[in-house]
């Protein structure tokens, strides 16, 4: 969906005369989130090419943009820190010295597309005179293009109060759009290009060295198929038994397939490798999301779960197969991909339920994709990357 057509700004803002000099990004995380907001960024550099362009980014997230050249600096979050303000004199002070960073770096812009209450509070400190960030959720909005199930939601404004925090809010005003295109409603205050956004992703070389190394020591001499099977909810995971079937189908095919994880998922990446030992188990040795991308580059194709792997799959330009349960892939599936999207046509999704214990369907959104689905689909997805040797084409 066209990003102008939906925003609630009009083109004669102020704003799109002014010149800022030092610009502060607010979105620290999760992942994917961080990713959709990389085109913001290179909008931004675009329109202010002399500016102070800071981003306010956790530790891990920080690694992976560090090399970006439309950044000029990173303002680290350590967000478990943060977490214990008030509770501990470490944790306290270490919010307190963030704190005084931002006030002291005279911001004069600050953009906050985390809307939570912490991310509003750096807002404030920084006495930026122009503060942009989402509005207030908007009420009794509903998806055009996939209907919405009962009790369904999906991302609707600002939380915690944020918005007060802000001198120029963007409304939501629907939700058949695409996160990156919504984070760019944006350039309606402050005038930017109207060339296509970019997701261009610019890997530290240690990253990449080190990944290549690690492949080197496995020998892997064959086009690499690489299954992500963890996600953040636990009802957006597709069984692991499915993704092994679908790593199976490949290993007969002769190549070479890897399931690949953080610490928190080799228990999932074990029980794949399990239903197929062919399947290598690199669950934990990605120790960061840059090292994550440097190997989802290495990939002829990935095979992922609504996850923030198939948003750095995407911003590769990789070959992707997504499975979708009760997400939006209009709002957070692969951008400009639809094709890589694998949905069940149930009645039910979406939901966006987080937990399996509020799902009373039995999962079905999930449940109903099968591996041959997958398989299918990645054959369309091969084809139209010129991929179609993986199916002996």
């Amino acid at each position: 969906m066209d990003s102008k057509a939906q925003s609630p700004i009009s083109l004669d803002s102020s704003l799109a005369k002014c010149d800022f000099q030092r610009i502060l990004l607010i979105k620290p995380s999760a992942l994917g989130d961080v990713v959709h907001t990389i085109p913001l960024l290179v909008k931004l550099r675009s329109r202010f090419p002399s500016a102070r362009i800071d981003w306010m980014l956790t530790p891990e997230n920080a690694e992976l943009l560090r090399c970006h050249p439309a950044l000029s600096g990173i303002v680290l979050f350590q967000r478990k820190r943060f977490s214990g303000f008030g509770m501990n004199w470490a944790a306290s002070f270490s919010a307190l010295r963030l704190l005084w960073q931002i006030y002291k770096t005279h911001y004069d812009l600050i953009i906050d597309m985390h809307g939570q209450l912490r991310s509003a509070l750096f807002t404030l400190a920084s006495r930026a005179p122009v503060r942009i960030g989402f509005d207030r959720p908007t009420p009794n909005l509903s998806w055009e293009k996939i209907p919405v199930a009962e009790g369904g939601r999906g991302w609707n404004g600002a939380r915690e109060g944020s918005w007060m925090a802000y001198t120029h809010r963007l409304r939501i005003t629907t939700l058949d759009v695409h996160a990156i295109d919504r984070y760019l409603w944006v350039g309606r205050f402050l005038g930017f290009d109207e060339t296509n956004p970019d997701t261009t992703l610019y890997l530290p070389r240690e990253a990449e060295h080190d990944i290549e190394s690690l492949l080197a020591s496995y020998q892997l001499g064959k086009p690499l198929i690489l299954l992500v099977p963890g996600a953040m909810w636990e009802t957006k995971r597709w069984p692991p038994r499915r993704f092994a079937e679908v790593g199976q189908y490949f290993h007969e095919k002769g190549y070479s397939v890897i399931a690949a994880g953080t610490k928190n998922e080799r228990s999932i990446c074990e029980e794949v490798s399990g239903h197929c030992p062919q399947i290598l188990n690199f669950a934990g040795k990605t120790p960061t999301p840059a090292y994550l991308a440097a190997l989802i580059r290495k990939a002829a194709l990935c095979i992922t779960n609504d996850s923030a792997s198939m948003h750095l799959a995407v911003a590769l330009k990789r070959p992707v197969v997504s499975i979708f349960g009760p997400t939006n892939p209009v709002c957070v599936g692969p951008y400009k991909n639809p094709e890589a999207v694998v949905r069940a046509n149930v009645p039910c999704s979406p939901c966006n339920f987080r937990k399996l214990t509020q799902c009373h369907q039995g999962h079905i959104c999930v449940w109903d994709v099968t591996s041959q689905m997958v398989i299918e689909r990645a054959r369309i997805v091969c084809n139209a990357a010129n991929e179609a040797h993986f199916f002996g084409g």
